[in-house]
């Protein structure tokens, strides 16, 4: 059985764009439904970094960075907010492959370089998972504006304070985890994004609307084991 991960969340960018509620029903499984804000439902791009992944009781001094770069929206499930992951690209072979193996998440191996200079990120991705579907995502972003905690803010507070996620197994089955950590500090953000070939890779159209940006520096997280829906 495989036991609960901690780690932390670093240097987070939350990409939001509102999308047709039938749109996004069309691209999700049986059993959840989109979580609308604003009459839309939403589609979301995360890029960050995992630092110190290891074991929960393992001392983080032995964990390992793990750079990311997530696509998800918001679901109900039982009246339960959670998040749906299309998709987990990351650097590191071996810790994708176990992830894929150990707790069924949609992981793709990818090169990923997250870089920092002058209180600006840069992160780069271009997904090298063979049999996969391509995709490639280049951006540049910073906090700007005073930071704020996410549960003063409905519309963040709708975006980041959900503490279950889901995703579809390699086998087709639906899986779930809880994740426990402590309430989101964001700030507004600015972003510059060169490359974006992941709303084609998942069969969304590009959308019209202008993304909602929020930076996170990061919190540390605790991640339940993987259970079958």
């Amino acid at each position: 059985m495989v036991v609960p991960l901690a780690m932390g969340w670093r240097h987070l960018l939350f990409e939001n764009w509102p999308i047709e509620p039938a749109v996004m029903d069309a691209h999700l499984p049986d059993g959840l439904s989109p979580d609308l804000y604003d009459g839309s439902a939403w589609l979301s791009i995360v890029p960050f970094t995992n630092v110190a992944v290891r074991p929960a009781g393992v001392p983080a001094s032995l964990g390992v960075r793990l750079p990311e770069l997530n696509v998800r929206t918001y679901v109900t499930h039982a009246g339960v907010p959670s998040v749906y992951f299309f998709s987990l690209d990351a650097q590191g072979l071996a810790s994708v492959l176990g992830a894929r193996l150990f707790h069924h998440l949609p992981y793709y191996y990818a090169h990923i370089r997250l870089e920092s200079a002058d209180g600006r990120l840069s992160f780069r991705s271009r997904r090298r998972h063979p049999g996969a579907r391509p995709a490639q995502y280049e951006a540049t972003y910073r906090a700007s504006g005073r930071p704020f905690s996410a549960p003063d803010d409905p519309f963040a507070a709708f975006l980041v304070e959900r503490y279950r996620f889901y995703a579809e197994a390699t086998d087709g089955s639906m899986r779930y985890t809880d994740v426990e950590h402590e309430p989101w500090t964001l700030y507004p953000a600015t972003a510059t994004v060169e490359t974006n070939t992941l709303f084609s890779a998942h069969g969304f159209a590009e959308p019209d609307a202008e993304p909602t940006y929020y930076y996170s520096p990061g919190l540390d997280v605790v991640a339940s084991r993987s259970e079958p829906l």
